[in-house]
């Protein structure tokens, strides 16, 4: 396996880089972006960030993810901004009511669609893998496999910009409502192929995939930024997932594969 390189460059996108509206249909991208009553034209309908009051007893209580960012220390995360932005995103309020109580639990859970939310400790490990060998936020990032919209949540934290595509309408419409709560202005969400990127919010500074196919999409590698990182699950051949590093550099990328997890396979289209 080779050495994953620190110190990685940010790999912000150019300032003048204008900035596509959002939220928006990726298989027809001439349809004119949705917009809240009121809100400006091409402007994501998650306007603000003030994220909800943390106060109160049960799952409400900071104490009870507290507890849960301790664990993920316990099983080796350390970066201090993925274990901040695990600690102030609230996991609960993205399960169905039935599984709240089991929101912190370090367990994958369901969420419609044949679809789970990842472990705690899965979405840190991801994320801190991305932001290996850096103290500042990430630039631009792609995610593939909005899902419930947790993960984008906490990446929200991390980085100064998050787009996130959802393959199925459903999930992409549950996000939505799930974060609409949290006004995250750097978030945007779209809904189309995660297959194919999103080559308008190009170049990234980081990639991350929430499915695993075979391989890795070259529209993925030529979206991220030399100098950039994409983390994702990918099929050996041995016919098991693992978790695979892709940094790209002036004269080629560098493959690193780490240790088994196990997500929902990779898919093309929508639905």
């Amino acid at each position: 396996m080779k050495r994953l390189p620190h110190g990685l460059p940010s790999g912000n996108p150019p300032a003048a880089r204008p900035r596509p509206g959002f939220p928006a249909r990726l298989d027809t991208p001439t349809a004119p972006a949705a917009a809240r009553p009121g809100a400006p034209v091409g402007k994501p309908a998650l306007a603000t960030r003030a994220a909800p009051t943390t106060t109160g007893l049960g799952m409400d209580s900071q104490a009870v993810r507290a507890a849960m960012v301790r664990k993920l220390q316990a099983q080796g995360v350390s970066h201090p901004a993925v274990l901040a932005a695990m600690n102030a995103v609230e996991r609960h309020r993205f399960v169905d009511s039935a599984l709240v109580n089991q929101a912190y639990e370090d367990t994958s859970l369901p969420i419609g669609l044949g679809q789970k939310i990842s472990k705690p400790n899965v979405v840190a490990r991801m994320i801190e893998l991305l932001c290996q060998g850096r103290t500042q936020k990430l630039g631009r990032v792609l995610e593939i496999g909005t899902g419930c919209g947790y993960q984008a949540a906490v990446l929200s934290h991390v980085s100064r910009e998050v787009y996130s595509i959802e393959r199925l309408r459903g999930l992409h419409e549950k996000a939505r409502e799930n974060l609409r709560p949290f006004r995250l202005s750097n978030v945007h969400l779209l809904f189309g192929d995660g297959m194919v990127g999103y080559a308008q919010g190009a170049p990234y500074a980081a990639i991350i995939a929430a499915a695993g196919g075979d391989v890795i999409p070259q529209a993925w590698v030529d979206q991220l930024v030399v100098g950039g990182r994409l983390v994702a699950p990918t099929v050996n051949a041995a016919g098991r997932q693992n978790l695979v590093v892709i940094d790209k550099t002036a004269t080629g990328v560098l493959r690193s594969e780490l240790e088994a997890v196990h997500f929902v396979p990779l898919k093309s289209g929508i639905a």
